[in-house]
């Protein structure tokens, strides 16, 4: 019986390098652009939500800590019916698309930076409005002290942002079908692989995600133990 030559096993980098730079960067661009628009957005939201005191404003608070807990899982449902073809947005055709994974994370890292940075608002002293405004500070000039004062709870909340949303595997997973070369990036990747038994291509996304998210929080660590100085 004649047996057919046996296949060269490829090292897992000759395998993978190509993979995981392609998956790497398309992680980094829809978590970048994710971080942005959720900074963007919850940043004036929750230093308004810390200095106004108005009817409702404890529903508000409510609702940004239940979005803060809410299931990733859930959320990507929800974005899905959303863009689905039936649903109401469904004729923009996002479904599938990194755009889709973007707003689903923006959904989960929006109440985080809107909590953290309203937590750091109220934290200030409850004068410290007043005492700027009996000093002449102008409206603009006292906005750019309060976002100094509040510095490292905005630092806090890019961190705990940037985590959620890379390491979250559910929502993007609905909202973006881990498409080959167009939605598919770490978390969802390192599951498919696994699941299909591939340890060492899962292994090495791993590795990346695992060091991507060491290297963000440490660097953000040290700007805000830096500014504790």
């Amino acid at each position: 019986m004649v047996r057919p030559p046996r296949r060269r096993v490829r090292p897992v980098t000759e395998l993978s390098l190509p993979l995981v730079l392609a998956v790497t960067g398309r992680t980094l661009a829809v978590c970048g652009t994710a971080l942005v628009v959720a900074l963007l957005a919850g940043l004036p939201i929750g230093i308004w939500l810390g200095r106004r005191r108005f009817r409702g404003r404890v529903l508000g608070v409510s609702l940004v800590n239940s979005g803060m807990g809410a299931p990733p899982v859930v959320i990507g449902l929800l974005v899905s019916m959303l863009f689905w073809r039936s649903g109401p947005l469904g004729f923009l055709e996002w479904m599938y698309s990194p755009r889709a994974m973007v707003i689903a994370q923006v959904v989960i890292a929006l109440p985080l930076v809107i909590g953290i940075t309203l937590a750091a608002v109220g934290a200030l002293d409850e004068d410290w409005e007043l005492q700027a405004r009996t000093l002449g500070i102008p409206r603009g000039r006292r906005l750019w002290l309060l976002l100094r004062e509040i510095r490292l709870g905005v630092l806090a909340a890019v961190i705990a942002a940037l985590g959620a949303i890379l390491s979250e595997v559910g929502a993007v997973l609905a909202v973006g079908g881990n498409l080959e070369g167009e939605t598919r990036v770490l978390t969802t990747a390192i599951l498919m692989y696994t699941q299909m038994g591939q340890f060492e291509l899962a292994l090495a996304l791993a590795t990346v995600l695992l060091g991507l998210t060491l290297v963000v929080a440490g660097a953000l660590t040290v700007v805000q133990q830096g500014g504790r100085a």
